[in-house]
């Protein structure tokens, strides 16, 4: 589904009004303006909004749409935006943004892998440099830890839409952690005996001991994450495609 085929962002237009006219056989943007299912007077607010939409998707302004979009529907963003959507996972020394350090970040990008570590290449310009050439941000539980994590140790900001996949599978009935949902969505994984705590382990062998076997397991781990992301988001996406819109295409 793309946002092409989304009313609920053109004001006035509620998710009823959207069901209704899929139903009706108006299930993109083009249809809709020239579609006697709705009023002249709503029809010519909706070509003055589309109007502007068309130049903010045409430059990628993803936040624009973002700010439109409710947040339960902001998946709909993925299919215009995925060839730079930014999945992305940091490991920590704790659980606290105060007290504990961020000590790799994992972004998985247009099929390329790439990990800043501590005391290397993790650095405020780093991430701005990522942030900017992102189109949206992809996660688990990143609104509420890494996102917060990442602003408040680098002072930085992350406004562009962030997708995190753990209300999206919420949303689908998928529960419990990362791990815990790829199983249940049959996405394979190496390195199944490293979690959080051996994360930790693994950073402290490298940072005590400069343990340079350890790093690379830690850095493995973290990018496995991110590109298990992308097969997430892609199976789950199909499901809410599925459940959401390809009902009414009958």
């Amino acid at each position: 589904m793309r946002l092409e085929n989304s009313f609920i962002l053109i004001p006035g237009f509620g998710q009823k009004t959207e069901k209704k006219l899929w139903k009706k056989g108006v299930q993109h943007w083009d249809k809709l303006e020239k579609s006697s299912e709705v009023s002249s007077r709503k029809q010519e607010k909706a070509a003055n909004f589309l109007q502007k939409a068309r130049k903010n998707l045409e430059v990628n302004n993803t936040q624009f749409f973002g700010n439109k979009l409710p947040n339960k529907s902001a998946w709909r963003m993925y299919d215009n935006f995925k060839q730079d959507a930014c999945f992305f996972d940091i490991e920590t020394t704790g659980l606290d943004q105060r007290r504990n350090k961020v000590t790799t970040v994992s972004l998985y990008r247009n099929g390329e892998s790439k990990t800043l570590v501590r005391g290397q290449d993790l650095t405020a310009e780093n991430l701005r440099k990522e942030i900017h050439e992102s189109s949206i941000f992809v996660s688990f539980n990143g609104k509420r830890f890494d996102q917060p994590f990442l602003e408040h140790n680098f002072d930085i900001e992350m406004k562009k839409p962030h997708l995190d996949l753990m209300y999206i599978c919420k949303r689908l009935g998928l529960t419990g952690g990362l791990k815990q949902i790829e199983k249940d969505l049959n996405v394979e994984r190496e390195l199944e005996d490293v979690d959080g705590r051996e994360a930790v382990r693994l950073w402290k062998k490298y940072e005590n001991n400069g343990d340079e076997q350890a790093l690379q397991k830690l850095i493995k781990y973290n990018q496995y994450d991110t590109i298990n992301l992308q097969k997430l988001l892609d199976i789950t996406h199909g499901k809410l495609r599925s459940e959401v819109f390809e009902p009414y295409c009958q």
